[in-house]
């Protein structure tokens, strides 16, 4: 009896969150496929698109609330992304910019989102999608403005740098631009929301374990220290996740700059 007592006041055994945490069933039962990660990408589309939309669609001189937070919004990519990047051309591509920017925040924040809870691009398959758009658009530009050829020569063969290191250069600069590019905006865009996911997860849920399944001072101590701490970390993340987002779309109008000129 007693060790039956004592077996009902033990706790709990502690799971620590990891990549099972990452991985939802079917919303709609077995032998569906949508998904809360699809479910999220689906919201996000809404509510960029939404927001545009009514921002924009009543236009006037003098602007409303709705209409100047889009006008802001948008004026922040024109200004501080695209034309300081890629200069008078990168007028072109705000609107490019602009969608992947507000998206990408949009799937970031959902992390930090009550209900939602989970930010859908610490799912690989998003962010490489995003990044293999952004490679598409500045290797075309980049032919298309230097061709084929010439593309490739000034990317492999940059002027003014001594011939006796372009047998090592050269294969650097073709793997960096053509290879490695894509997969850095990947996995550092994933990478970023999966460690912060994780953490937030190990906080909350570590601090509710100690809150309510351990006894003692020291429990209840450590407990309220790690809710405490979470609260933080739902900040710190929030800005984070806007700060990838301002850092893929960056590096995107840079990747584009770069094949519109000459020099690389």
């Amino acid at each position: 009896m007693s060790d039956r007592l004592l077996a009902a006041e033990a706790p709990e055994e502690f799971h620590a969150p990891g990549p099972r945490d990452f991985e939802y069933p079917a919303l709609f039962g077995e032998g569906t496929f949508f998904t809360k990660p699809m479910l999220i990408i689906v919201l996000g589309t809404l509510a960029v698109g939404l927001f545009f939309y009514y921002a924009a669609r009543r236009g006037s001189l003098i602007p409303g609330k709705l209409q100047f937070a889009g006008e802001s919004a948008y004026g922040f990519v024109r200004n501080q992304v695209a034309t300081d990047a890629i200069g008078r051309e990168g007028i072109k591509y705000v609107p490019y910019l602009a969608t992947i920017f507000f998206f990408i925040a949009v799937l970031n924040i959902a992390g930090i989102i009550p209900v939602l809870q989970f930010p859908a691009t610490s799912r690989i398959a998003i962010p490489l999608f995003l990044a293999i758009i952004s490679w598409v658009i500045f290797n075309y530009m980049g032919i298309k403005r230097q061709g084929f050829g010439g593309y490739f020569k000034n990317m492999m063969f940059p002027p003014g740098v001594p011939k006796g290191i372009y047998p090592l250069l050269s294969p650097i600069e073709f793997m960096s631009t053509v290879v490695f590019r894509p997969i850095t905006l990947t996995l550092r865009l994933t990478f970023n929301m999966f460690a912060g996911h994780l953490v937030l997860l190990l906080c909350i849920l570590g601090g509710e374990y100690l809150l309510f399944e351990t006894q003692g001072v020291v429990g209840f101590a450590a407990g309220g220290i790690s809710m405490v701490f979470a609260v933080v970390m739902t900040f710190f993340e929030g800005f984070i996740q806007l700060l990838q987002a301002y850092v893929f779309t960056l590096l995107s109008a840079i990747y584009i700059g770069g094949a519109l000129t000459y020099e690389h």
